[in-house]
């Protein structure tokens, strides 16, 4: 064996995954976490690592369990660590989590912030106890806010912009339920937060409800989810998606519903109908595997090219190439299998050892697309490095020609509400016209989903604006004001 392979790992630093999201072999965008919470429901902890586990896809760095026991003086207690939920806990941490309440996490990193310190829940004590946050998502103006108390004498521990909330709620004289309302309303973003004390779980969705969150029930208690599919594993019944600017109470006296802002744009991210939610999740009751698929059909409509097999780049795409498929009666084939068991490969400047490691992750069915002409279906292109690969890699096993659709409008601006997207400048679609992304991917031909397409395909909220959700991403029109000079990577 040479010098070069003994020196490759599965993954660089100390856990798995560690730093993953922009380094990371494939291109993709990456949602930087996931909450999970549970009210009243015995062995909580339990309930909640089944929960993220289900979670998993929105956040594959780190996890985190805080737990409060009503039955032992309402006692905090908690675990967190770097790696995937089942790496992260076993029987014996689990069953040291008592209670029947706890708040749970999963996240990934941005560059330069992979470390425990920032592993969610935070943890901290202030004058009426303990206080645990999680969050999903990213606070637009805590650069500002965090230089404002710092001056004030606030210490910060985390590079965390969850941080934030979590010191507005300390500083202030008021009790815990107005100094948190009080709180959610100074700050600006994308963000879908859980906040827990020794007696209390608070609840909130931001005003244009960008993030993702869902409100379920078992038995007598309640859990809370960035996803609806996370219910099914623990057997709890969906109840409703938590509304924009909306603020649930949870105590002893059971759940009281509030507001801390009115809606002033429903805008839920369009990438988690793209790419982020799993497919058998509700969002707003819209199904993410149906509105894939419808978004497939509109593609065919749109863009229709003459092609012997359809295949989806696994596994966000593959609902969108059945729909695709079934639209055009072009037959739907495996034609890319992927490895999930990899993790993170080869990050070294070697560019031979980069294509190495995107063979190990996705590979093309040679006997499938050899001598095909293929259309190739993918939820979006970013830098367009990951794409050129997979279209490489068909005309490598034998694909006569690999026409590529996408089921997103061209991915122009950077989101600054909890995705991690690359500067402006590093966008494709910012810079260059379709034909010359399709030159530079080495396809034949190329087209994206158009907004009216896409807006269409998802459904929704026929009299809101976009029909309730985020474009800013294709369109440029963010639902709060940003300020593009600002560091976007601080979220969660």
């Amino acid at each position: 064996m040479s010098d070069e392979i003994k020196q490759l790992t599965l993954w660089t630093g100390s856990h798995y995954n560690e730093g993953i999201g922009r380094d990371d072999i494939f291109d993709k965008l990456r949602e930087e976490c996931g909450v999970f919470g549970v009210f009243n429901v015995p062995n909580a902890s339990s309930l909640s690592y089944y929960g993220l586990h289900a979670l998993q896809h929105r956040g594959e760095e780190s996890a985190g369990i805080c737990t409060v026991d009503t039955e032992d003086h309402n006692r905090f207690a908690y675990h967190r660590g770097m790696g995937l939920v089942k790496e992260v806990f076993d029987k014996e941490k689990i069953s040291s989590l008592k209670g029947d309440r706890s708040i749970g996490h999963v996240r990934y990193s941005t560059a330069g912030e992979s470390k425990l310190a920032n592993a969610q829940p935070l943890i901290f004590r202030y004058r009426d106890g303990d206080l645990a946050v999680a969050t999903n998502g990213n606070i637009v103006n805590a650069p500002e806010i965090r230089k404002e108390l710092e001056s004030q004498g606030s210490i910060f521990q985390t590079s965390s912009d969850t941080e934030v909330i979590a010191h507005l709620i300390a500083r202030s004289p008021k009790d815990f339920e107005t100094a948190a309302k009080e709180a959610l309303q100074r700050i600006v973003g994308g963000f879908a937060f859980l906040i827990m004390t020794n007696d209390k779980l608070l609840v909130a969705s931001d005003p244009n409800g960008l993030r993702p969150l869902v409100m379920g029930k078992i038995g007598d208690g309640y859990v809370f989810s960035s996803e609806s599919c996370a219910f099914e594993s623990i057997g709890a019944e969906y109840v409703r998606d938590v509304q924009p600017g909306e603020l649930l109470y949870l105590d002893e006296n059971g759940l009281r519903e509030d507001r801390y802002a009115e809606v002033e744009r429903r805008a839920t991210c369009a990438m988690e109908y793209i790419y982020f939610a799993r497919p058998d999740s509700d969002i707003h009751t819209i199904n993410i595997h149906s509105a894939r698929k419808r978004m497939g059909k509109q593609l065919a409509m749109e863009a229709f090219v003459d092609a012997d097999i359809v295949t989806g780049v696994p596994d966000s795409s593959i609902s969108a190439a059945i729909g695709y498929a079934e639209q055009t009666g072009i037959p739907y084939e495996l034609g890319l299998i992927k490895n999930k068991y990899t993790g993170r490969t080869f990050i070294q400047p070697s560019q031979e050892l980069r294509e190495q490691g995107v063979k190990m992750k996705l590979s093309a069915v040679r006997k499938v697309v050899e001598g095909k002409r293929v259309v190739m279906i993918d939820d979006s292109i970013v830098r367009g490095t990951t794409s050129r690969r997979i279209v490489n890699m068909l005309r490598e096993a034998g694909a006569t020609e690999v026409h590529v659709r996408i089921t997103s409008p061209p991915f122009q601006n950077p989101c600054y509400y909890g995705i991690d997207t690359p500067d402006r400048k590093e966008l494709i679609a910012s810079s260059r016209t379709v034909e010359e992304i399709r030159d530079m991917i080495n396809a034949d031909s190329l087209s994206f989903l158009t907004n009216e397409g896409f807006i269409d395909s998802v459904g929704g909220n026929d009299g809101a604006y976009n029909r309730g959700m985020c474009l800013a991403c294709f369109d440029n029109d963010y639902p709060t004001p940003v300020n593009e000079e600002s560091d976007k990577s601080c979220s969660c």
